[in-house]
């Protein structure tokens, strides 16, 4: 087993993903994928699409993985290391493919969507606590994981309970459940996602699969009472938008400064006074002409990521969020440019009327900066 690939990160680290990524072949038209004759070759991975994402926004950002010693694992490699992401810590397999899968055109929440994984026995699916590089995790301030790789085996599963289990010196833990049930192989995987979820600092979860995975309904408080131990849990209500609740220890949450100490999360989070409302803000998303979805979850991350490093209060980070989901439903892939700093911070300052008023379609990202009329704000 070696390690591989260009070191883009300087010393300090801000954000470690951990995760698989596969190469995507993209339909050359809609239809099914019995009838679609040739496709584009892409990359996708819900951790590597938020490394790359902020990547491409200034942060340094590392991806830590397994791919084959294939063509398909060098293309991953070099794909993910152009985007500025740091790859030496990724490590090839011999025994073991790279992951791929195709998909179509459509979109993911309709019947005519399909998706074909080849990911059964990957590298990556074969990660594991004595395999991987636990240091190079735990290098950056934020290490952001995911519960798809909890479903890929049980390795897998160990080495996330691993990362996410209280140590001194614990970077910040961010934690995007995803869940997908077609991935694992029992009925368990619900309840691994609410104990990954209860050692996270920072929770991104659907009110979707919400209710899937755990059955919760009645909304974003509901999901909250279920999930009291995370510092932030942004729960993403679709096209409506998304709720951020902040406990008192990360309302004012400078990254560099965010401790790690030996204690649980549950013990973390300060318990709320009687009577007393916890810190929330809620932004309801822009209205966005979509392309394609996939990819969408990866990129609101992204940007609220970003946002957190940078310090931005509650909304803003919401804001950001959706301004960065909206740059990846308006393409085509599950990987889109984000806007640039200036023009997000821009369109996430606005009132909340003009925030009402955005219209956000393909190519959004540079129509602002050509004063195009595909974006309006007052």
């Amino acid at each position: 087993m070696t390690i591989t690939g260009p070191c883009n990160a300087p010393d300090g680290v801000d954000v470690v993903a951990l995760g698989e990524s596969m190469v995507t072949f993209l339909p050359s038209r809609p239809g099914r994928l019995a009838d679609v004759p040739s496709f584009e070759r892409a990359i996708g991975g819900a951790e590597s699409n938020v490394a790359c994402g902020l990547a491409a926004a200034g942060h340094a950002v590392r991806w830590v993985s397994r791919v084959g010693a294939d063509g398909f694992g060098d293309h991953l490699v070099e794909a993910i290391g152009a985007y500025g992401v740091d790859v030496s810590a990724v490590r090839r397999d011999p025994a073991r493919p790279t992951g791929v899968y195709f998909r179509t055109a459509g979109d993911r929440a309709t019947d005519a969507h399909e998706v074909a994984y080849y990911r059964a026995g990957s590298a990556a699916s074969a990660m594991s606590v004595a395999n991987m590089d636990l240091a190079a995790a735990r290098s950056g301030r934020v290490l952001h994981l995911s519960g798809i790789t909890a479903a890929l085996s049980d390795g897998c599963r160990e080495l996330m309970r691993e990362l996410t289990a209280p140590r001194q010196g614990r970077p910040l833990v961010s934690f995007d459940v995803n869940h997908r049930s077609g991935l694992w192989r029992d009925a368990g995987g619900p309840r691994v996602l609410l104990e990954l979820a209860r050692g996270a600092d920072v929770v991104f979860v659907g009110e979707d699969e919400a209710e899937e995975a755990w059955g919760i309904t009645g909304g974003p408080d509901a999901v909250r009472a279920a999930l009291p131990e995370p510092r932030v849990l942004v729960v993403k209500q679709g096209g409506a938008g998304a709720t951020a609740f902040v406990s008192a220890a990360g309302s004012s949450w400078p990254v560099a400064q965010f401790p790690a100490p030996l204690e649980s999360a549950q013990s973390r989070r300060p318990a709320t006074a009687p009577g007393t409302a916890e810190p929330t803000a809620y932004v309801p998303a822009p209205r966005v002409q979509v392309v394609a979805a996939t990819g969408a979850g990866d990129a609101f991350a992204a940007g609220f990521l970003s946002a957190t490093l940078r310090g931005l209060p509650p909304r803003d980070r919401l804001r950001h969020g959706h301004l960065w989901a909206a740059a990846t439903l308006t393409a085509p892939g599950d990987l889109a440019a984000p806007p640039a700093r200036d023009t997000a911070d821009r369109l996430a300052a606005l009132d909340d009327a003009g925030w009402e008023k955005l219209r956000l379609g393909p190519g959004w990202t540079q129509a602002i900066e050509r004063a195009d009329e595909e974006v309006r704000t007052p």
